[in-house]
């Protein structure tokens, strides 16, 4: 804008050559006020913003995948060190960005089966014969979000064990014949 147009500006608006003269002329601040605004709060809240969602996504993955583990692991059957599951879970582990955690059991899965309905572990050798637990509880143990963290410098955030209880359902049996199926 040259200057006489700016003062022909200013004298149709009422302000006088005096006037005029103290006015400041306008020298960046409004890019530099962005800058700083963009820099200290709007670029902070975007990665907060995609921090939160993932780690969001990942509880709720974490949470699926212990329901999905129980399910499987009341309608198959029992074995004592749990390697049905085990091999079930690591390989059906849900869509997320920490899955090589699970995948590897970095993040324990841990299985246990209740005589009682969650107070009595089963070990199977108080029955004879066919013998099965009453419930079963899966839950993540040892699982750290750790995106964004070693980023932005921030320590890991520990996701709580997630543990799903649910009743034993078929337990592997088909039939009548009392042939279990893993």
């Amino acid at each position: 804008m040259s200057t006489r147009r700016s003062t022909g500006i200013l004298a149709c608006v009422g302000f006088s050559k005096r006037t005029q003269a103290r006015m400041p002329v306008p020298r960046g601040q409004a890019l530099t006020e962005f800058a700083v605004l963009y820099a200290g709060v709007i670029l902070p809240l975007t990665f907060m913003t995609i921090f939160v969602a993932e780690m969001l996504w990942i509880w709720h993955s974490v949470a699926d995948f212990t329901r999905d583990g129980a399910r499987y692991a009341s309608t198959h059957c029992w074995m004592s060190d749990s390697s049905n599951v085990l091999a079930y879970m690591t390989s059906h582990v849900p869509a997320m960005i920490d899955q090589a955690q699970f995948q590897n059991n970095d993040a324990g899965i841990s299985i246990q089966y209740f005589s009682d309905g969650g107070v009595t572990p089963f070990d199977g050798t108080t029955c004879g014969g066919l013998c099965v637990p009453a419930t079963v509880s899966v839950s993540i143990t040892n699982y750290q979000f750790l995106r964004f963290a070693a980023f932005m410098k921030l320590p890991p955030v520990t996701i709580p064990p997630f543990e799903t209880s649910v009743p034993m359902e078929s337990a592997g049996f088909q039939d009548a014949s009392g042939v279990c199926v893993p």
